[in-house]
């Protein structure tokens, strides 16, 4: 939540189903820690949580389709708050923030490059041509035309019962239509780690929290 305030962001929605009062309740006692003013938190229940992640993108249709600029913002992930002010970068109305130094095995989300840098594939098992690749770290910016698409892409989703789809395949979608929409940004150089396995959970501990202050989530 700092660093998005650091960076202009003003409005934060977050997906909640599983032990949703136990996540209403930690933002809630974030916000009055951190004495964050002009930032206001809201929540949108998705009860079919334990579909795909689609699902939960997917229920943030309304705010999504409003025309504002849009970051997307996997919530298992410990970063380097620098992470926020790099999705600002460039031109392009799609931004994914790329760690060249991907961990190996299938769960990455990767993305690939063809030998110009353009993004040709996104996707855990890549299915096109590629030269090189890294792993997304699950952050993205979306102008608000791209937006309103991802979450059109999403909606198709849903009514075609594709419910256990993750949301990677609607973005994938949209970068295969119009590669030029998108650009990838470098975040090698950050520290961060997404926690999904109680391996990940060490990793967060003794590699990544000793990178930022106190925890908190500010650069040493």
């Amino acid at each position: 939540m700092q660093a998005l305030a650091e960076n202009g962001v003003r409005q934060l929605c977050i997906t909640v189903g599983f032990e949703a009062d136990r996540v209403r309740t930690a933002a809630a006692a974030a916000v009055r820690r951190l004495g964050l003013k002009d930032f206001h938190v809201s929540f949108v229940d998705n009860p079919h949580y334990r579909d795909g992640s689609l699902v939960s993108l997917h229920v943030q249709a309304a705010l999504m389709t409003m025309g504002e600029t849009v970051l997307l913002m996997d919530g298992d992930v410990l970063y380097d708050p620098r992470m926020i002010a790099r999705l600002f970068r460039g031109e392009h109305e799609g931004v994914l923030l790329v760690d060249q130094e991907l961990e190996p095995g299938d769960e990455p989300v990767k993305i690939c490059f063809d030998a110009a840098g353009r993004i040709v594939d996104f996707r855990k098992v890549p299915a096109n041509p590629y030269v090189r690749f890294g792993e997304s770290v699950g952050f993205f910016r979306f102008s608000g035309a791209l937006a309103k698409d991802l979450a059109e892409r999403c909606a198709w989703y849903v009514s075609q019962g594709l419910v256990k789809t993750e949301y990677e395949e609607a973005i994938r979608d949209l970068i295969l239509a119009a590669p030029g929409r998108f650009a990838a940004v470098d975040v090698t150089d950050l520290p961060w780690t997404e926690i999904d396995f109680p391996e990940d959970v060490i990793k967060a501990r003794d590699a990544v929290l000793p990178q930022l202050k106190d925890g908190l989530g500010v650069p040493a």
